[in-house]
Parts: structure tokens; sequence; C-alpha cells
């Protein structure tokens, strides 16, 4: 990539993939709030929609973008232009819902997106990057280029399944080597540890990976009332049990050990492209 076009950041941020093997585990919902949880700890935080057909975190905060990462990908508008803000500083790149093209980019269009990206002249700490549910091309990308990855299950046999099944595919085909494992919605922190000893019990016969228990996020009344108002639950309910363990649960990974730090923004991009070649 032209040096030219590398933005002017004088230290590099992290990026974060969170993603997981099924939907309907709370993914995006725990994307958002740690991301909430990290800018309210004075961090510079974007989260960056990577759900690219059925993108629904501005539908999660009630939000209403005027442009989204089509309008990119069309040429009409720059990353900096649809840049939105939401709870707390967090800023947000915001993706479409419902636009088949977005889920199908071609190499030329994956390319002039991450271009565009690469011209962004903000500074931030971390980019969080909230991926599809599943196994997609786009998914094993986005994992692939990122820093860490964070998957996200449930307490649900479906969900342990798909998460094995995610880790598997990340490592052999395209190895991914260190997890970091949340346990959501689970009804106390033992039962998210049980949880998460289960995935490890399978992981350590069959792979070679490193799973790290980031924690768990207790099933919370005031997690559904936050999504019923729109409005990420650590914003609207900071003194509820779920809103306490995304702060820690920020806190720690804000003390995370990162083995590679070098490229920020653009070493993500730039790895993306070479997976999806």
């Amino acid at each position: 990539m032209d040096p030219a076009h590398l933005p002017s950041q004088t230290s590099l941020p992290r990026v974060i993939c969170v993603t997981s093997g099924k939907g309907g585990v709370g993914k995006t919902n725990v994307a958002v709030n740690l991301g909430v949880s990290l800018s309210k700890q004075g961090k510079k935080v974007l989260l960056l929609d990577a759900d690219l057909g059925l993108a629904n975190i501005d539908v999660l905060l009630g939000l209403k973008p005027q442009y989204t990462l089509h309008d990119v990908l069309s040429g009409e508008r720059s990353i900096q232009d649809i840049i939105i803000d939401g709870p707390d500083n967090l800023r947000i790149i915001p993706a479409s819902s419902g636009i088949e093209l977005m889920s199908n980019l071609s190499h030329a269009q994956q390319a002039r997106l991450i271009q565009a990206v690469s011209d962004l002249d903000i500074q931030i700490d971390y980019l969080i990057v909230d991926t599809a549910a599943g196994i997609a091309k786009d998914v094993m990308a986005f994992a692939s280029a990122s820093q860490d990855v964070l998957v996200v299950m449930a307490d649900e046999p479906a969900s342990l399944a798909d998460a094995y099944a995610l880790i598997k595919v990340m490592s052999k085909s395209h190895a991914v080597k260190r997890f970091n494992i949340l346990c959501n919605m689970v009804s106390n922190e033992l039962a998210g540890r049980a949880l998460f000893d289960r995935l490890v019990s399978t992981t350590d016969k069959f792979l070679q990976v490193s799973l790290t228990h980031l924690g768990s996020i207790p099933a919370d009344d005031y997690l559904r009332k936050a999504v019923r108002t729109r409005s990420a639950v650590v914003s609207a309910y900071p003194n509820c049990s779920a809103s306490k363990c995304f702060r820690r649960h920020a806190e720690s990974i804000d003390n995370w050990q990162h083995q590679d730090l070098s490229g920020g923004i653009q070493f993500f991009f730039e790895r993306f492209l070479q997976v999806e070649n």
C-alpha cells in the first residue's frame, strides 16, 4: 500500500474481531457494550459493522445513518463521511442491511473498501470488528486478519457445537491459534465457566489451539430492556449485573498482552486482502 495513504496515527490501535459460530447468542450486543465500556474508560473506539449484508448495530442502538459502507463502495461517499457517533463517544462505521451486493463483494470491491479505510485520519485505540455469525468467507477473513478473536457463545448445545466448528475451521484453514471466549446469557459465573470447560475439553482433544476464558455475561432482564429501548445496557442501566460484567471484561481486554501490534488498521486490512486471496 502506498505510504502516502497511511493515516497519521501516532500509536497503533488494537484490532479485535467479535464473532460467533451461530446467530442468536448476542454477539452484536457484546461488541457494542464492550465498545461502549472501553469508550467510557477513556479509550477511543471505532466499531466496524462487518455483517455486511445484514447489519444491525444501528438498529440495536436506534441510530439512523444517512450513509453506509454501500455508499463508500459506490464511490458516493468516503469512510470519513459515513462514521456516526454512538453512545458515550463510541464511533461507528455502519454497514447495510438487505443489500445482497454487500454480502458478496468482489475482490475489487474489497480492495476499494480497504483503500477507503486506510485513508482514515482519526486517532483510535481500538477497532472492534463485529462480523456475521458462522464460517462464511468474509468472517474467516476478518478473524484471520485481526490481532485478537473473541468468540461469543451461549449455554446451549447448538452454540457449543458451532463455536467448536468455527474454531476448528479458523485453526485448520486459516492458522488462527489463539481465541478468547465469552459465555453470554448464562445463569451465573460458574455456569459460564462450566460451559467454557466443556469447549476446552473438546478442543484439547482434537485441535492445537489456545483458549482464554474472558468471562461471562449473565442473563439479565436489563439487557432485554436495553434492547427494547435501543440502547447499550452499560449506558442505560450502568448498575445492573450485566453492565458490571461488561465493564470488568473491558478492563481485562485493555490489559491483554498482544503478540502482534504491527501495522494497526492498515495491517488489518492488508491482511484481510491476503486472506481473501
